[in-house]
């Protein structure tokens, strides 16, 4: 069958090469000129099953009123009047109690195990590279407190059957010698020895080029419109390059995606989460990351991709807005700093790109309600590299008609019926 994708980054990229695979005729339509150009460009370079953790969690309430008092704070929001805003706002406040964390955590990790794993067997089977390691992350503690409250992760990962070690500032080091010079500001971390790292835009336009010689057709430079629909089904999409039709259509537009629903009365629980990264050449060996680390104080990540580290972080609350703030790009270079410091961050490549976010932390994978030939592949957060795989399969799957590998109704949008 025919199939439209909208979207062509990592999540719309894999979707395809997993389509492609069952032999479907698949057509991906973006409105850029090349694959992985707006979030999957420039982000942590992190796949991190372990660290699948919902913003949404007890306590967030008490930690965000704190944060705003910080200049370093890892999230911030801009007051705008903004309708959706608070909406989702509201929507995650309400994901902040025990059982909701316990839920949303468990689908979480999941889908990102899973995830994992097909990358895995997607790098065996076509050789593919992508600046990538398996060496696993650490997320680094610098205050006993914080030591003290993973240990509420360290039973839910437990539970999950997902590997994991508290470390204490010997073994850190003994995994990450850059951080010696750090040691005085460490007080222990959460060693994940399942996590990854690698270059998303990197391994979107490879797997794409993979992808192009089994027969996928990419549509590039064409802004999409709309949907045209009629009863029980989507018959066409409305772009620059004129109307397009398929069997099956797939969204997978990140933050934009509740924007082309809209239309259609189906409400995508989704709010753009703007995040930043810094990506640099090292300087110093010594100093530099071997794998990957998640600084927990500032909520950064810094990882090392070939002879580059990639410092990504912070949420903003600030609609669509693409501005590169000054701020935020001074909380990346402290932790980095602070941490490391082996990179040259005069020369520094500063990025920004929305997150799309779901209240309670878990993407939205799945046929659409109400209309029999439209799926959702979207709302993935900060961790849409991290689930690419693992969701691009799941979505494959149910299309081609079959039982899919992991347990995947709940995460569809009927979750929020």
């Amino acid at each position: 069958m025919k199939i439209i994708i909208l979207g062509a980054g990592v999540i719309g990229v894999t979707t395809a090469w997993y389509l492609a695979q069952e032999g479907h005729e698949v057509e991906v339509v973006d409105r850029q000129p090349g694959v992985g150009l707006e979030t999957s460009f420039a982000n942590a370079g992190q796949i991190s099953p372990g660290y699948s953790t919902p913003w949404a969690m007890p306590g967030l309430p008490l930690k965000a009123a704190k944060w705003m008092m910080s200049k370093h704070s890892p999230l911030v929001v801009r007051p705008r009047f903004d309708v959706d805003m608070f909406r989702f706002m509201g929507e995650l406040l309400s994901n902040c109690t025990e059982k909701a964390y316990d839920i949303n955590k468990g689908r979480m990790l999941r889908i990102a195990e899973y995830a994992r794993d097909q990358m895995d067997s997607l790098r065996a089977s076509t050789g593919i590279t992508y600046d990538g390691e398996q060496k696993g992350l650490i997320q680094l503690f610098r205050t006993s407190a914080q030591v003290e409250h993973a240990a509420e992760d360290m039973r839910l990962l437990a539970e999950s059957g997902i590997d994991h070690k508290l470390l204490n500032v010997d073994e850190i080091i003994a995994r990450e010698p850059g951080l010696a010079h750090a040691r005085k500001r460490l007080q222990g971390g959460l060693y994940l020895p399942g996590d990854q790292t690698g270059d998303a835009h990197l391994f979107t336009r490879r797997l794409a080029a993979m992808a192009v010689e089994k027969g996928v057709k990419f549509r590039l430079s064409t802004r999409i419109e709309a949907f045209d629909a009629a009863d029980d089904r989507i018959v066409g999409i409305r772009t620059s390059a004129g109307r397009l039709t398929a069997d099956r259509y797939i969204l997978a537009l990140g933050s934009y995606s509740a924007r082309f629903l809209k239309p259609l009365e189906l409400r995508l629980p989704i709010y753009p989460v703007k995040g930043y990264s810094l990506t640099m050449p090292i300087t110093d060996e010594s100093r530099a990351p071997t794998s990957t680390v998640n600084d927990e104080t500032y909520k950064v990540a810094i990882t090392r991709l070939g002879d580059r580290i990639r410092i990504g972080g912070t949420a903003e609350l600030t609609g669509y807005r693409l501005r590169l703030s000054p701020d935020r790009r001074e909380t990346l270079e402290l932790s980095f700093n602070e941490m490391y410091g082996g990179g040259d961050l005069s020369s520094a490549q500063y990025w920004t790109g929305l997150r799309p976010c779901t209240p309670d932390g878990t993407p939205i994978v799945g046929p659409a309600p109400r209309f029999k030939n439209l799926w959702l592949n979207t709302g993935h957060g900060t961790l849409g590299w991290t689930m690419a795989a693992g969701s691009g399969k799941i979505v494959a799957d149910q299309i081609t008609g079959r039982q899919t590998d992991i347990p995947s109704l709940d995460l569809s949008l009927d979750r929020y019926s």
